[in-house]
């Protein structure tokens, strides 16, 4: 597969695919198999297919859809608009007897659709007229290349299917054994050089990725600048492969624009000493690109240098890291947000307690998981740094929602409290999830409906003092309280007291919800009120949400929600 591509999402509507899904998925390296809900078991689950693909196409995930090609069509029309950025995506028999190459030719899906068949054992459905003839697409060269023109590179295709020859002038390794009709003296070339096409309508032009860019000094204008550099010496944007700036400007905001703008990746070196800033040059001094052709600095503080090869920009210095804490939802795969998933898939590590990097799914090839005490919330959020500063980009994770009872202050307090400037440095992103009162209050109905409170009954964290205080004046409010650890071993007393706080102030008749692993396989939730609760009803993994006075419940209409009701607290409120 293209090492450019992420790894595909395998879509799966029932169980009679899953036998040929699983094949499909052990020919790539950190496949996913994504079954319809309460269809059929998978890596991920959604509940509707449309949608489902859409997210995953706009998000650049190949696609291989094991169902009717008409179906992903009709799923994935809305969005067809530029050809040249599209993911592959491929429709497959669910029986495996045939694969259909159905969008992103220019993105490699006629190369997976010959992996998939040759793992199947069956012939792909290519149309590609210039796949067929020559066993390649010459428009999308492999990783670490770039075609200069599209619209060119097609009317070039042309001319060799129409009986044209060709000779490559430049270094084309991939095209050593391929189908071509050569000719040492022909009109037509393909060439490959990191210089601008002259716009000879008989060259095919592919620029390797061979170009650095080192710049002393950020500023807005920047992406201009080195635009003009490339221009000066006649070099490709498309050659193009690093923006290279010192490590001390880490983090400066017109730097990233001006990669987002140029399309590079963004690369720092730290030089040993602040003299050495005065030239851009030194940047690429320290990479010690010894096959590099140099140009000198400009007016603007850049210098670039031009090597024989593509170069491969996760070598040259090192990325800015990148630390996000993020919330896993209850458990289940659908409550999990794009955003957070997002941030799930492009972690090359993910530190958090044991039970949720293990809620987190299995890891990609090349990820790395860093399992600690559910204790050590602190020491986590160093090590997160620590990683994050070697250049890596790191997934705090937690249940629910980072920011409730959870590792997002953990981070911010360990930053407030170091002495590395490097921490500072780091892009820092809190990511929000489904809290676990939040999900236990929708399978409710919404006791939240009105104002409310959340508070922790573990006193590991802050004084017993301090939790009947609150207790006492959150009753005294009349807010709706999500109880979070209500009771454990080490504290079995503590919801009894707890109770005993509330009631004083509350009638017997408040409606309670009791979730119990909401989100989550066994998932249990019932109703009762606070006269009739009984701390051997509740344990540390059951969310309690005891309502206001205004709260109430009516029965679910259906002879299978007889024994339910619906709970809410209205939106109005009178004394």
């Amino acid at each position: 597969m293209n090492a450019e591509l992420r790894a595909p999402a395998v879509i799966v509507l029932g169980p009679g695919a899953l036998a040929t899904a699983q094949r499909v998925k052990a020919c790539y390296a950190g496949a996913q198999i994504h079954a319809l809900q309460d269809r059929a078991p998978g890596d991920i689950a959604f509940s509707e297919l449309g949608e489902h693909l859409r997210e995953l196409y706009r998000r650049g995930t190949p696609l291989v859809a094991l169902c009717a090609a008409g179906i992903v069509i009709r799923c994935l029309a809305p969005l067809l608009a530029n050809k040249g950025a599209e993911p592959p995506v491929l429709a497959l028999a669910e029986d495996g007897s045939a694969v259909v190459p159905l969008l992103g030719g220019l993105t490699g899906v006629n190369v997976m659709a010959r992996e998939i068949g040759a793992a199947l054992g069956i012939a792909p459905a290519i149309t590609t007229s210039g796949e067929l003839r020559f066993g390649t697409c010459l428009l999308n060269p492999p990783d670490g290349y770039a075609l200069s023109s599209l619209a060119q590179g097609k009317r070039f295709v042309s001319d060799l299917l129409a009986g044209d020859a060709t000779r490559i002038e430049g270094d084309a390794p991939w095209l050593d054994h391929v189908d071509l009709p050569r000719d040492a003296a022909a009109a037509h070339a393909i060439r490959v050089s990191p210089h601008v096409w002259d716009g000879d309508p008989a060259q095919l032009v592919i620029h390797p990725r061979s170009v650095v860019a080192a710049v002393r000094a950020a500023h807005e204008r920047l992406a201009d600048h080195v635009q003009a550099a490339l221009d000066e010496h006649g070099l490709a944007t498309a050659s193009l492969a690093a923006l290279l700036a010192p490590a001390a400007l880490m983090g400066d905001a017109s730097l990233t624009q001006a990669a987002t703008v140029l399309r590079v990746p963004l690369r720092f070196v730290d030089l040993a000493h602040d003299a050495d800033h005065a030239r851009a040059a030194h940047l690429i001094d320290a990479l010690k690109l010894h096959d590099a052709t140099p140009h000198a600095d400009d007016a603007h503080g850049i210098a670039l240098a031009v090597a024989r090869a593509p170069l491969d920009a996760a070598t040259l210095g090192q990325a800015r890291g990148k630390l996000t804490v993020l919330g896993l939802g209850p458990g289940r795969a659908d409550l999990l947000t794009p955003m957070a998933r997002a941030a799930l898939d492009d972690a090359t590590d993910i530190v958090g307690y044991a039970t949720y990097v293990d809620m987190a799914g299995p890891p990609r090839p090349g990820q790395r998981r860093h399992a600690t005490d559910n204790r050590e919330e602190l020491q986590r959020a160093r090590h997160a740094f620590e990683l994050a500063c070697e250049g890596r980009h790191v997934a705090v994770v937690s249940s629910g929602d980072p920011g409730v009872f959870a590792m997002a202050a953990a981070v911010l307090e360990a930053l407030e409290g170091a002495d590395d400037p490097r921490w500072q440095r780091v892009e820092l992103q809190i990511v929000p999830g489904v809290s676990a009162a939040l999900a236990t209050a929708a399978q409710a109905g919404a006791p939240l409906g009105h104002d409310f409170c959340m508070l922790s009954l573990s006193d590991n964290l802050k004084p017993w003092s301090v939790i009947e205080k609150r207790l006492h004046h959150a009753a005294l409010a009349d807010l709706v309280m999500a109880f979070y650890n209500p009771i454990s071993r080490a504290r079995p007393w503590q919801l009894d007291r707890a109770l005993e706080i509330v009631r004083a102030v509350r009638s017997p008749e408040t409606r309670v919800v009791l979730g119990r692993d909401v989100g989550r396989p066994g998932e249990t939730l019932r109703t009762t009120t606070l006269g009739e609760l009984q701390s051997s009803d509740v344990d540390m993994r059951t969310m309690v949400i005891v309502g206001s006075s205004t709260t109430r419940g009516f029965p679910r209409g259906g002879a299978q929600e007889a024994l339910r009701e619906w709970v809410y607290t209205p939106r109005f409120y009178a004394e």
